[in-house]
């Protein structure tokens, strides 16, 4: 599925800053952070406002994609959900609480919380003339310490962060965020196998302490899945001219492979199967990896039977199935 773009505001907040920007510069910039996120050292690359723009203009469209995602099946599964109170943990640019108030109306207080400063001033800077989010607060210090001094929400969401902390720290980091979820823990992730056991250990403490999860497993069991295959999820956005200069890219879109979980406090009344990967359509059939309450299955619909075939046309990767009369294989 291809992911809707930026909000039209954060587009024309980030054009504005387009004016004298060496791109050259820019992706070097770009270059350098990715390289140092992907040897494990977080945003300590990000130092000034021409580095916090680099980033955001490089990485704000694949995060909003992958969190408006999340956010969406949340709300899929839920649609009664509507959260006044927002706390953004690690949000760096405010990339989380953009997708958080596109998806919920009904959000009117934001709380973000990050250590870097220069991601913070992009962020306060983006939402400035926001008719949402300029009213935010912003919290500057790190998100496992300031946590305790934060505000209750009704959502909480912690996107990409998590991957940057050791165990211990990681661990009391989500048991904090648990604590201030007065409704729904989001926690947002890359699409790896490491990012997988992240998810899968954050789930497996907090359904132990009560949690509940709402998408994107349909039950609140171990993982189905055995090694080597894991979850995660991908979404397509567009590219912008910028975007595809600032990554060296030639392709006019980009594929943002994710994982999620969405836990809740309150167990949901309905929980959807999901499908776990591309379905598979040949000249007699399509086939379904789904993830059910009964464990992974895979659910045929054969061409002779043309209601139900004519359905499964319409499921992708990381779709809910719901009330569905799936037949294994």
């Amino acid at each position: 599925m291809t992911a809707p773009d930026l909000p039209a505001e954060l587009t024309a907040a980030l054009n504005a800053r387009l004016h004298g920007l060496s791109r050259t510069d820019a992706a070097a910039r770009a270059d350098a952070i990715s390289k140092t996120y992907r040897a494990g050292g977080g945003s300590v690359a990000i130092r000034s406002e021409a580095d916090a723009l680099a980033y955001g203009l490089a990485r704000m469209p694949a995060t909003y994609a992958a969190v408006i995602a999340s956010l969406n099946a949340l709300s899929e599964v839920r649609p009664d959900f509507a959260p006044v109170s927002l706390l953004d943990c690690g949000a760096g640019p405010g990339t989380a609480s953009w997708a958080a108030a596109q998806a919920f109306d009904s959000l009117n207080a934001f709380t973000l919380l990050d250590a870097n400063p220069a991601l913070r001033a992009l962020a306060l800077d983006l939402t400035a003339g926001s008719s949402r989010l300029a009213a935010l607060r912003y919290d500057l210090g790190d998100a496992a310490l300031r946590l305790a001094e934060a505000p209750q929400a009704d959502l909480v969401i912690a996107s990409y962060v998590i991957n940057e902390l050791n165990d211990a720290a990681r661990k009391k980091m989500i048991a904090a965020m648990w604590a201030k979820t007065r409704d729904t823990l989001v926690i947002v992730e890359p699409g790896t196998p490491a990012g997988y056991a992240r998810i899968l250990d954050a789930r497996a403490m907090l359904i132990a302490d009560g949690a509940h999860v709402v998408a994107p497993c349909p039950h609140d069991h171990p993982c189905p899945l055995t090694a080597p295959d894991w979850c995660h999820f991908t979404q397509r956005l567009q590219r912008s001219k910028v975007h595809k200069q600032l990554k060296s890219a030639e392709l006019p879109y980009e594929d943002e492979r994710f994982i999620y979980v969405a836990l809740s406090r309150t167990a949901p009344a309905q929980r959807p199967s999901r499908v776990l990967a591309k379905p598979v359509t040949t000249k007699v059939a399509i086939t379904l990896k789904l993830c059910t309450d009964a464990g992974v299955i895979a659910a045929v619909a054969p061409r002779r039977d043309k209601a139900t075939y004519a359905r499964y046309r319409k499921f992708d990767w990381g779709d809910a199935v719901f009330d569905s009369n799936e037949t294994p294989e």
